[in-house]
């Protein structure tokens, strides 16, 4: 399945081809599956969402936008969707499994990441975005719950549900309140530089655990996003090179941000980043695994077990 990409969107797809595993998670529209697809093994994540679902909401040409968007993407740090199929009342979405989940629950268990680590995810969401923004696309809603984590501890940027493929401007309000710049706020056409922006909060958020202008209400919010009301507490402790970066993104002048390959040529970036973009903790982790042998099998307990003990020994 993995090597033959153009057999496999072609293909006519049926939940007969899978043997469905456990929940990954659950959201708003329906829920996601690890499966295995039975004629060749290859482990994929099956989303499931349900018709009924698409039609309360009014989803319909959000989630064309998005399945067309996704499925047109290759890059290492972009979630592959090799395809989907329905029946009478689900739509099935075939995405690439990302062993290690959601980077949100890494970070809520973490409190806050490392200059390392935040380094390293940060230089591979720019580099994911700078090829988004070649192919015309805006991502518009890039957020810890949407960003998974290979075996490799490899990010990956899974939702494109906000996203849009447009040279011009756009007017649409969308995405997540605490990562919204500040011409998204008001209402006001944006353009690419919105996930510029997003970066920077997101880097803050890596840092100091939670983002920059979270307040009480979402009119304090929205209030802070449109002063910039930037601070950066003493701890934890950050490099005055990361309170830089950050500082040179969440800027209210969108012409003003700092470009995405400024962004990788920051000397925050170069000093700290795995320009692998591979985390230390998991590297570990995927060593042990190959020294035992272990292949990826799903529904096995020794295999959340030995995760479990690498992060104890970390």
């Amino acid at each position: 399945m993995g090597s033959a990409e153009e057999e496999n969107s072609k293909r006519n797809w049926s939940l007969q081809d899978f043997e469905i595993g456990k929940p990954l998670g659950k959201g708003k529209f329906g829920r996601v599956y690890v499966a295995r697809e039975v004629k060749s093994g290859f482990v994929v994540a099956l989303k499931v969402i349900f018709k009924e679902q698409i039609d309360k909401y009014r989803i319909h040409h959000q989630l064309r936008r998005e399945m067309e968007i996704q499925t047109s993407l290759r890059h290492p740090n972009i979630l592959r969707l090799y395809g989907w199929f329905h029946d009478a009342d689900r739509v099935f979405l075939i995405l690439e499994y990302a062993h290690n989940g959601e980077l949100y629950k890494e970070l809520r268990k973490k409190g806050h990441l490392t200059e390392k680590q935040a380094a390293t995810y940060i230089l591979s969401l720019t580099r994911a975005l700078a090829y988004c923004h070649e192919k015309h696309v805006i991502h518009r809603d890039i957020k810890p719950e949407n960003l998974l984590l290979d075996h490799e501890g490899r990010l990956k940027i899974a939702d494109f549900g906000w996203s849009v493929q447009s040279r011009s401007k756009r007017h649409t309000m969308c995405g997540t309140l605490d990562y919204l710049a500040p011409e998204m706020v008001e209402n006001k056409a944006h353009d690419y530089a919105v996930d510029n922006w997003t970066l920077g909060i997101l880097c803050y958020e890596f840092l100091y655990g939670a983002p920059p202008f979270e307040a009480e209400s979402q009119t304090d919010t929205f209030k802070r996003i449109m002063k910039v009301d930037l601070s950066f507490p003493s701890t934890p402790s950050v490099s005055l090179d990361a309170k830089n970066l950050i500082s040179r993104l969440l800027v209210k002048d969108s012409s003003r941000r700092l470009s995405l390959q400024k962004i990788m040529e920051h000397p925050w970036i170069m000093k700290n980043a795995d320009h692998m973009g591979i985390c230390k903790y998991v590297q570990v982790y995927d060593q042990l695994e190959r020294y035992f042998t272990f292949a990826v099998r799903i529904r096995k307990i020794y295999f959340d077990m030995l995760l479990t003990l690498v992060e104890y020994r970390m």
